[in-house]
């Protein structure tokens, strides 16, 4: 577990670090200062959840996050997040499952680039472009590419999927 803030510390509400704290009054000869007593409860780790924050007298509770569900990094939060599905309607499919300490990651799907790259991953696909005749696949498609057509020139043809022109026949 990680803390949030450490022990008592003087200064102004504004800069407060601690999550739960309390406060006095202190009167010296030319100032008045607020004087702050904080109580520092650990953060949970990724893979888990608040389920009962601490107090003065009891540590924070910490509970794993249930199946789908998952928390990345240290936290106080009071729920998991809600695991990414990879939608195969969407050209996307699972490269890496959901566990409770990481999301869903998803990849672009055979036949498909994605348009939506994220953190290793991706959130959206599109089908790779389908030459027509007349035009040949100067680069084909990959995961993060769509495939490039060209016109044949001059006197060579191809009906959309070749990688070169043929010369037409006399």
């Amino acid at each position: 577990m990680s803390a949030v803030c450490f022990g008592n510390m003087v200064a102004p509400p504004w800069e407060l670090l601690c999550s739960s704290c309390w406060f006095t009054f202190k009167l010296t000869r030319t100032f008045f200062f607020f004087l702050f007593r904080c109580v520092c409860c650990p953060m949970c780790t990724p893979g888990y959840y608040v389920r009962n924050d601490c107090t003065s007298t009891d540590i924070t509770i910490c509970r794993p996050c249930t199946v789908s569900t998952f928390t990345d990094e240290p936290n106080g939060r009071r729920n998991c997040s809600a695991c990414v599905v990879c939608e195969q309607d969407l050209g996307l499919k699972t490269v890496k499952e959901c566990k409770p300490s990481a999301d869903t990651v998803c990849g672009a799907l055979e036949g498909n680039y994605c348009i939506d790259p994220y953190e290793g991953g991706c959130r959206a696909a599109q089908k790779h472009t389908t030459c027509k005749p007349g035009h040949f696949i100067k680069h084909p498609g990959t995961e993060y590419n769509d495939t490039v057509c060209e016109n044949c020139t001059g006197n060579y043809f191809s009906n959309g999927s070749s990688l070169s022109c043929t010369p037409h026949t006399r």
